[in-house]
């Protein structure tokens, strides 16, 4: 094995320590699992800019201001009379 030093957040040495205590395991076999399980689920996500710019796109024009409806030129009784 290769010896690997790393910095690690207050919350997070807490929380390592919590789980590898309710695994029974100890903190560096949690570690070397969470590597492993995060390298064997291969790439992430692919940021896709054209699709954000659609997206980006739809929106701004959702969210101007609706264009003003034109008045209706008949009454509510006249649809009963057809």
């Amino acid at each position: 094995m290769i010896r690997k030093q790393v910095y690690i957040e207050s919350y997070q040495d807490v929380l390592l320590k919590k789980k590898a205590r309710s695994l029974g395991v100890t903190e560096a076999e949690l570690v070397r699992r969470a590597i492993e399980a995060h390298l064997k689920a291969g790439p992430g996500l692919r940021l896709d800019r054209t699709a954000w710019e659609e997206e980006k796109k739809f929106i701004t024009g959702r969210m101007k201001p609706a264009q003003k409806v034109a008045r209706r030129n008949w009454r509510r009784e006249e649809l009963y009379d057809r």
